[in-house]
């Protein structure tokens, strides 16, 4: 429910994305590891999901690791990230937080480039919000847009398939269980989709916020929202 004091905002993104990008830059600012930077950034998070579903969102996707992210990062970058993952997605506030709300998290992606604990944390965290039907929280990990499609075509030629239309890439990417998004936020000021769900946001709103990741505010999604709410979405009409 809004507080009373807050304007209701009308129409709201149904499906809401993310790439909450600035952990770096913001880490080194504030002299902060990497760890203890990439910690606040998935608190963040957290916040942020609980945030859009009180202003009416039903659907938020995350992209929380990139397949590129996995090739290129340095391994004690990815170590941190891992363990903070894994940390995550067993701690018991953050279930509580997410049985209070409902909330269903499904995890996408090519898990089999990430370490096997993580992938069992991971997979746990799906088991045990899975009958959750309130609010969907959609998490990308060793996910890349390139390679979501490239899924699909590498479907197509074991089922032998003559032809391709829309229906089958929908049904055989990666990302099949993700509607379409009404509203894409990115932070740091970078201006760019990097590859995100192609398939799924060729009508999507964009919205880019100068503030890196752990800067982000309950009052920058809200003007998020009314950007949103006052743009006229035509679909090619």
């Amino acid at each position: 429910m809004l507080a009373s004091k807050e304007k209701r905002i009308d129409p709201v993104p149904s499906h809401l994305a993310l790439i909450p990008d600035g952990n770096r830059r913001w880490s080194r600012s504030h002299s902060f590891s990497l760890y203890n930077g990439y910690a606040y950034g998935i608190k963040k998070f957290m916040d942020f999901g609980m945030w859009a579903k009180s202003f009416g969102v039903k659907t938020i996707t995350v992209w929380a690791l990139s397949t590129e992210n996995v090739k290129k990062r340095s391994r004690l970058e990815l170590g941190a990230l891992y363990q903070l993952y894994i940390k995550s997605a067993r701690d018991p506030k953050i279930l509580a937080e997410l049985a209070k709300n409902k909330a269903r998290v499904k995890i996408i992606g090519n898990l089999q480039i990430l370490p096997k604990k993580l992938k069992e944390a991971l997979r746990h965290l799906e088991k045990v919000t899975r009958a959750y039907e309130e609010f969907t929280i959609n998490i990308l990990v060793g996910y890349g847009g390139k390679e979501d499609l490239m899924y699909a075509f590498r479907g197509m030629s074991k089922a032998g398939a003559k032809g391709v239309d829309e229906e089958f890439i929908s049904k055989h990417i990666r990302t099949a269980s993700v509607p379409d998004v009404d509203l894409i936020i990115r932070t740091s000021g970078e201006q760019r989709l990097s590859g995100f769900l192609p398939w799924q946001s060729d009508y999507s709103e964009l919205y880019f916020a100068k503030k890196y990741w752990p800067d982000f505010e309950k009052r920058d999604l809200e003007k998020a929202l009314r950007t949103f709410a006052q743009r006229e979405r035509r679909f090619g009409k």
